[in-house]
């Protein structure tokens, strides 16, 4: 069976302003030192597995330039365009209909475009893995990542301690848990039955679509349709009518809480969701005192801080636990404690109206 990627790139990144703004969210960005921004990185460590005339990327209308420029070796084809913003369900049926169309039924990935994998390798193993689960029946197979400690930013997995597969390393999911308080998440961890919800996830276009046509089949009629317009003239107007009709709804909430077969394979390649500035630290070397340093700074006295120089020198001196970021038109500082809340400089410039900051 072909082996296609779909990659969910429309996220707008705004925990990661200044630098991440609703015309070049995060997903665009470089935020290692290699250079490479984070969809590259995302198509890159794929194409062991995938060709790259199998890789699609769905996106919205008004990223197209930037994936085409960032992208330019994936065919034109391949870049889905949302017309607006409707969650991950509309968006993973969008793909899954496209790819059915185009190749009948064929196996997907389904990846995030702005996460880091350290250890590549293993994730192509785990991936090919998955493949091998999803080609049995209809089974949904979703990657969850082994915690390493109480986490209370992401969802969790719960899983059973057996599968019915014969197969090592691969567990039936018991339910998803939505982001835990800080004492539920110890809780979670000690019990060595929770891992974290990557948001990846591994099946055929055959099996997503039947679940969307059972458990949402208000979206699966707008798919059917916008199939059947796919290489017409009248795709672009179809897409846009039908994709505008659809509720808003996340495929975790919208399919894998309520879909039977539910398999998902414990993983530890390294995994980082880039959430927001304090992973910049985490995925970037720091100096002898914990510093995370970009652009033209001098620190004085000053300690575990990520701060990000723009045109302008930034002295920081006595300071400890901060972020700074600097660009042309804003500066953020912000405790580490914090940036968490970095959306809330975004809803507080949108009420303002200062959309031109956002």
């Amino acid at each position: 069976m072909k082996v296609t990627a779909v990659i969910m790139a429309g996220g707008r990144g705004e925990r990661f302003w200044p630098k991440s703004r609703v015309n070049y969210p995060k997903q665009f960005l470089s935020l290692t030192s290699d250079g490479d921004t984070m969809i590259q990185k995302t198509v890159k460590r794929l194409l062991p597995l995938v060709s790259m005339e199998d890789i699609f990327v769905v996106t919205n209308v008004k990223y197209a330039a930037l994936v085409q420029e960032q992208l330019p070796e994936l065919p034109a084809e391949n870049i889905l365009l949302e017309p607006c913003s409707r969650n991950t369900a509309p968006c993973i049926g969008l793909a899954a209909a496209v790819i059915r169309k185009k190749y009948g039924d064929a196996m997907m990935l389904v990846l995030p475009s702005d996460h880091l994998i350290r250890y590549e390798e293993m994730y192509v193993d785990v991936l090919r893995q998955a493949v091998a689960v999803a080609e049995r029946d209809e089974n949904l197979v979703t990657i969850g990542i082994t915690p390493s400690y109480p986490e209370t930013g992401y969802g969790y997995i719960k899983f059973e301690r057996d599968a019915d597969l014969g197969m090592t390393g691969v567990y039936r999911v018991e339910c998803f848990k939505e982001k835990p308080d800080l004492e539920t998440a110890k809780q979670y961890l000690a019990s060595h039955r929770y891992l974290w919800n990557s948001g990846m996830f591994v099946w055929k276009t055959s099996s997503i679509l039947a679940n969307i046509e059972k458990l949402m089949p208000d979206i699966y009629e707008g798919l059917v349709r916008i199939a059947a317009a796919v290489g017409t003239p009248d795709y672009e107007c179809v897409l846009e009518t039908e994709y505008q009709a659809f509720r808003s709804e996340s495929i975790d909430f919208g399919v894998m809480e309520k879909a039977e077969n539910i398999y998902t394979l414990p993983a530890s390649f390294g995994w980082d969701d880039v959430g927001n500035w304090l992973a910049v630290e985490r995925i970037n070397p720091t100096n002898e005192y914990g510093n995370y340093i970009e652009g033209d700074v001098i620190t004085i006295g000053t300690k575990a801080s990520t701060i990000c120089g723009g045109k302008r020198l930034i002295a920081a001196v006595g300071v400890e636990d901060l972020i700074v970021v600097d660009t042309d038109d804003a500066v953020l500082i912000c405790a580490k404690d914090s940036t968490q809340d970095v959306k809330k400089v975004i809803e507080n410039l949108k009420i303002c109206n200062r959309a031109q900051l956002v």
